[in-house]
């Protein structure tokens, strides 16, 4: 019976593994010094891969990824739409099933987009 538990636990933690499986985090910390003591500030930027469903350029985007359900990103104030070789292209030229990564801050429930990158062009 312990091992039957063990093995649906296991397995229930990797299929939880495999679901994110294309979501990665990378923090920055940018430590100053003032006059009045030490100031310390972390951003957190997130990238996921997947492929666009629907997309309202400056409004938000939904990411089928390996997760069951597409996943709605929002805009932040400004973004940076570039091909993989980091070439900066206009919003107009990405379209619905387009292969992108996107890097985007959580704030709240939000997740916020600022830089799309297409993986595949026509």
């Amino acid at each position: 019976m312990i091992k039957l538990f063990l093995s649906v636990t296991f397995a229930t933690a990797l299929m939880g593994l495999v679901a994110y499986g294309q979501t990665s985090s990378s923090s920055t910390t940018t430590v100053a010094t003032g006059t009045n003591g030490e100031t310390k500030t972390t951003t957190t930027t997130t990238e996921s891969t997947g492929t666009i469903t629907e997309f309202t350029p400056g409004h938000h985007l939904f990411l089928k990824t390996e997760a069951d359900q597409p996943v709605r990103y929002t805009f932040g104030k400004t973004v940076t739409y570039v091909t993989s070789d980091g070439k900066v292209i206009e919003a107009s030229k990405i379209r619905k099933d387009s292969k992108v990564r996107v890097h985007y801050i959580k704030q709240g429930d939000d997740m916020l987009v600022d830089k799309v990158i297409v993986s595949d062009r026509d």
